[in-house]
């Protein structure tokens, strides 16, 4: 490992190490705008030049690797002249936009300007303008700011694996643009915005609606997806302006997908913020105390196996206990936190969670995916598999849906006739799998929400134990969920009880009469039509599916408004954090369950919310400590029997509008139009349609 001198202070780094790095190291900044280090170097912004003795000329030390003996010095007369004549350079053409531009108060060149920027220009030429680029409904370009770092290009082709974007031209007619002139089609295309060091690419769902310094910030996590990436949600008075990634290596990094940055408009469209009662067919205004009572009528004198809950898949893990204990009480068991149908057990955690854990990808160098596109069931995840194969050696195939992943493997098929194959042992993929010393396998949604879903489980069991993808140190199987709500009802056993009724179940015993009452706590992706006649109570933040079909409508909480627990797909237990209050007379969920149980006079033990966690903690002990990811005990799980000859099919047709506040955004219709299926558009290959 190399020594070396930076300011006089001596640093001992590795091998390849840059300057700028090893200068970071000591806590040394050195600015820069082209340089990221989650990015390739490209060294063309020349900002963070510094003085090395022995060599003729300032180095560009993001480009230069530290050697041995090397002094390196920061901040010399030389080094801020080097460093002031190219901020000139970079001010030459840069318009005056500050007063206007979003990027105001977070701009690095606004920062760096005021260290090494002049009080007078030496210019008197016109300033240099360029056409914007259309860059899609998600971001907004003024390129004539561009200063041609290049980040958006390398992380357009690096990390999204999307190469959209480049450059044309030389010299001082050089212009970053789309090679066919489309909008980007990257479902991480957002992380742009953040990438751009000045203001040519900006937010466009909330192009000047705001500025930096007006915001209240709160961090907190995703529920989007499963994933519970880092996020910080910025908001004005009660609104929610916008989105933004946390770093978080074990996660996300610090990226984020579209769907979960730029659905936040929807968290203020279609929103339930009062309660309501259908009367004479037609929902009707009512106070809490009349909507609550409605449901206590109704209940009254209806036996227990004549009740049902279905949990959505942003419900939290408070208002599921509640949930479940209230329909303990009332003596049902007919209860489900598998919207889907996924064919998951409560009973072994290693058989439903992502094992190997996100940041665990880094580590594996063989992967079987199965009936699951993790482009758009997880975005963030996806760039961590294409991470992992751009590193190389990591061999790669797919059972289920032909896709682009944005990284390369093997289409073996869409049947679960290959997966039979490939656990017998028959396929060539067995031996990928058995030679391979850290495989893995992710099992989508898609392979899972099927009639046959448990025998696929099953079979994926016997393929992970005869493959050695489970083994001492190390446990390759995973499950790749699409419900931010679904790892914590599956640790709460959310599930229907001994004699109790599923998703299906429920379903048909409505349409049957012999389920009288149904409880949709946020669920809206279930068959509405087929609940006949029975008495529906819907608790939820949006207007969606459910509440159109409920009799009673009980406003809750989105994932913004209320400090609440969910697991992500690896079994995190983490929390959100309120950053706004719900609108009117909307409650937290647990609350309202809570105060349903006095009015039916079967009131539940806690009410505080550190009482709820506390049961939690008694029904799983994963509950008693947040973000940490204990390794799961294997055992048997899944069924027995052949599977169905029947394709696997997608788990998501439409990556943009997948939940009730998805569905409510105008940004995402947008880009449901641009991208999405039926846009007209030929975006196969970018997987960006179902």
């Amino acid at each position: 490992m190399p020594k070396l001198t930076i300011d006089g202070r001596e640093v001992e780094v590795e091998a390849g190490t840059t300057i700028l790095q090893a200068a970071e190291v000591l806590g040394i900044e050195i600015p820069r705008f082209c340089y990221h280090e989650r990015l390739a170097i490209a060294g063309n912004c020349r900002m963070c030049l510094v003085e090395v003795e022995k060599m003729p000329k300032p180095v560009a030390s993001c480009a230069m690797p530290v050697g041995e003996g090397m002094v390196v010095k920061t901040t010399t007369p030389t080094v801020r002249k080097a460093r002031q004549g190219v901020m000139e350079f970079l001010l030459i053409n840069h318009p005056l936009d500050c007063p206007i531009c979003d990027q105001g108060g977070e701009c690095d060149l606004q920062d760096q300007a005021m260290a090494y920027g002049a009080d007078r220009s030496r210019y008197h030429e016109h300033k240099r303008a360029v056409v914007d680029k259309d860059f899609g409904p998600l971001i907004k370009t003024f390129m004539t700011r561009c200063i041609q770092c290049t980040r958006c290009v390398r992380f357009i082709t690096e990390v999204a694996g999307v190469p959209e974007l480049g450059a044309v031209g030389r010299g001082e007619h050089m212009e970053i643009t789309t090679y066919v002139g489309k909008a980007v089609s990257s479902e991480l295309s957002g992380n742009l915005i953040d990438l751009c060091p000045v203001g040519a690419l900006t937010n466009r769902p909330a192009s000047y609606t705001y500025r930096a310094w007006e915001l209240k910030k709160t961090e907190s996590i995703d529920t989007m997806d499963a994933l519970g990436s880092a996020i910080r949600i910025d908001a004005r008075g009660n609104e929610v302006i916008r989105v933004l990634p946390r770093i978080n290596d074990d996660i996300n990094e610090e990226w984020l997908s579209d769907r979960s940055r730029f659905a936040c408009d929807g968290l203020k469209r279609q929103r339930l913020d009062r309660c309501y009662v259908r009367r004479d067919g037609r929902l009707q205004p009512v106070s809490w105390t009349e909507a609550l009572g409605a449901v206590a009528a109704r209940l009254k004198g209806v036996a227990g196996s004549r009740v049902a809950a279905i949990a959505g898949d942003q419900t939290d893990c408070e208002t599921l206990t509640a949930a479940k204990d209230l329909m303990a009480s009332l003596g049902s068991a007919n209860l489900d936190c598998r919207q889907d149908g996924a064919k998951l057990e409560a009973g072994v955690r290693a058989s439903y969670l992502f094992n190997t854990t996100i940041a665990g990808i880094e580590q594996a160098d063989a992967v079987l995916i199965v009936g699951s596109n993790p482009r758009k069931e997880a975005a963030v995840l996806n760039a961590r598999l294409r991470k992992r194969w751009l590193a190389g050696g990591f061999k790669a195939a797919l059972v289920g849906p032909q896709a682009d992943l944005a990284f390369k493997h093997e289409w073996l098929g869409d049947s679960p006739a290959v997966l039979a194959e490939i656990a017998a042992g028959r396929h060539p993929f067995f031996g990928v799998l058995k030679g391979a010393p850290w495989p893995m396998i992710i099992l989508g949604q898609g392979a899972l929400a099927r009639e046959d879903g448990a025998a696929v489980l099953g079979l994926a069991r016997k393929l992970a134990e005869a493959a050695g993808v489970v083994k001492d140190g190390w446990n390759g199987f995973n499950v790749l969920h699409t419900a931010a709500a679904r790892v914590g009802g599956l640790d709460l056993a959310f599930v229907p009880g001994q004699g109790g009724r599923d998703v299906a179940g429920i379903v048909d015993g409505a349409a049957k009469g012999e389920v009288e009452v149904v409880f949709l706590l946020g669920a809206d992706e279930v068959d509405m039509k087929g609940l006949g006649n029975a008495f529906v109570v819907y608790l939820g933040s949006h207007g969606d599916a459910g509440a159109h079909r409920a009799d009673v409508v009980l406003p809750g909480a989105a994932y913004t408004e209320k400090s609440a627990t969910f697991v992500n797909t690896e079994g995190r237990v983490q929390r959100t954090q309120l950053a706004v209050f719900p609108p009117g007379e909307a409650k937290e969920d647990w609350k309202v369950l809570r105060a349903l149980s006095d009015v039916l006079g079967k009131p539940l033990a806690y009410d505080t919310p550190r009482q709820l966690r506390d049961r939690m903690a008694t029904l799983n002990r994963v509950f008693a400590t947040l973000d940490a990811v204990s390794p799961a005990t294997w055992g048997a799980f899944g069924a027995e029997g052949a599977v169905a000859d029947k394709p696997f099919l997608p788990a998501i047709d439409n990556f943009y509008m997948t939940d009730p506040i998805s569905r409510a955004s105008k940004t995402m219709a947008e880009c449901s139009g641009a991208f999405g299926p039926g846009c007209g558009c030929n975006h196969k290959k970018t997987g960006t349609h179902g």
